[in-house]
């Protein structure tokens, strides 16, 4: 089917208006304050915070800790990256791999679940979720993946389990309930090339689940994401929520590159290569470089043409990622020379704002949401 056919409204939208954004939008401190903007996820007007990991940026990522937080600081969307147990279950973690995410290496009954793979081209030695089933990965603790640039993150190490897409579902409808807007759920499938391979795959168990819990419909606050396009293109047939097409900087999407093809995620994001997205998917999620390129000193300043032909496409535009220290953020938006130092992230917001994004992860939902709000109220 022709995914053009089902967008969301706000895409109609962003086409007629994408033109006339304004520029200027007002700067946030970037240690702005937990705001919500009070509105539901589906506000056809106002740009979109998805939760990068939950809320990355101060808890432990992919854990119901660090999306419980990302909600109660306003996100729009909480985000589960998705892989799977032994025993089929889909569960929340960035990789498969998991001795960066979890105590695992300090547990003396699974050293013989080390192991070396090769996932998508690349050699990788440690635990892989796919050798553990679930009741053995809910005896592991997560902890925080980048200590030496977020190290007051550490003081939840040990404290929270590794959720399963289930328990994220279920968080989702109880904070919708709570809060009284809806909160979406932008579940990534990862590696779906790979746990095909291995007789594991991740489609059918992730729209079971949509099914189940009442949200396979087209206006679901639901977005599927993948940086493959076969599994995208399996996934239209399959369910009718949003889909997501994500597009690295460099290289190409693994199915592609091992299927021989010599398309790559650049040539995705040029008007045919954006075309033929909006055949099978709703989104394209560029990488934030794609959008607003560095110059030589670092700097972001003029944007290319990816949103344009984007939206001329029918697509709607996710960018990723928004990110508070300064070794994350372009030259011209960084406070002073510490890399971990908390930088004007709140301006580098406001920039892809400008260019018209519909949507931009972030790990510091609470800096994403209020400069979000203030562009809003400066532009409306």
């Amino acid at each position: 089917m022709t995914r053009n056919s089902t967008l969301l409204p706000r895409t109609l939208l962003a086409l007629a208006t994408s033109a006339a954004v304004a520029l200027g939008a007002a700067t946030v401190p970037a240690e702005a304050a937990p705001v919500g903007h009070g509105k539901p996820a589906a506000d056809e007007t106002t740009p979109l915070v998805f939760a990068h990991r939950g809320a990355s940026g101060y808890r432990p990522e992919h854990t119901l800790a660090a999306y419980r937080l990302a909600i109660r600081m306003g996100a729009d969307y909480i985000e589960p990256d998705l892989v799977s147990t032994k025993d089929g279950v889909l569960v929340a973690r960035h990789e498969n791999e998991i001795s960066g995410t979890t105590d695992v290496a300090a547990h003396p009954e699974f050293a013989a679940r080390r192991a070396t793979k090769v996932i998508d081209g690349v050699t990788v030695t440690g635990w892989f979720t796919e050798d553990f089933t679930l009741a053995e990965l809910k005896t592991l603790r997560a902890k925080e993946r980048l200590p030496q640039v977020r190290p007051g993150n550490t003081a939840y190490d040990g404290r929270f389990e590794i959720p399963t897409l289930e328990e994220v579902i279920q968080l989702a409808k109880r904070e919708s309930g709570r809060t009284g807007r809806t909160i979406g759920i932008a579940p990534e499938t990862k590696h779906p090339t790979y746990f095909d391979s291995i007789g594991l795959s991740l489609e059918e168990p992730l729209v079971r689940a949509l099914r189940r819990n009442g949200l396979d419909r087209a206006n679901a606050e639901v977005v599927i994401q993948s940086f493959e396009t076969g599994n995208l293109r399996q996934l239209d047939t399959l369910t009718r929520v949003p889909l997501a097409q994500l597009v690295d900087a460099a290289g190409a999407p693994y199915d592609l590159k091992a299927a021989g093809s010599t398309t790559t995620y650049a040539d995705l994001v040029k008007p045919a290569g954006l075309a033929e997205v909006a055949t099978y998917a709703d989104w394209v999620a560029p990488n934030k470089s794609l959008i607003l390129p560095r110059d030589i000193s670092g700097a972001i300043g003029t944007p290319s043409a990816v949103v344009a032909d984007a939206h001329a496409a029918g697509l709607e535009v996710v960018t990723w990622t928004m990110r508070v220290e300064n070794q994350f953020l372009p030259t011209n938006h960084r406070i002073g020379t510490d890399p971990n130092a908390k930088g004007d992230l709140a301006g580098e917001i406001d920039a892809f704002l400008d260019a018209g994004v519909d949507a931009l992860f972030s790990d510091n939902a609470d800096i994403a949401v209020a400069a979000r709000d203030a562009w809003v109220a400066d532009n409306d």
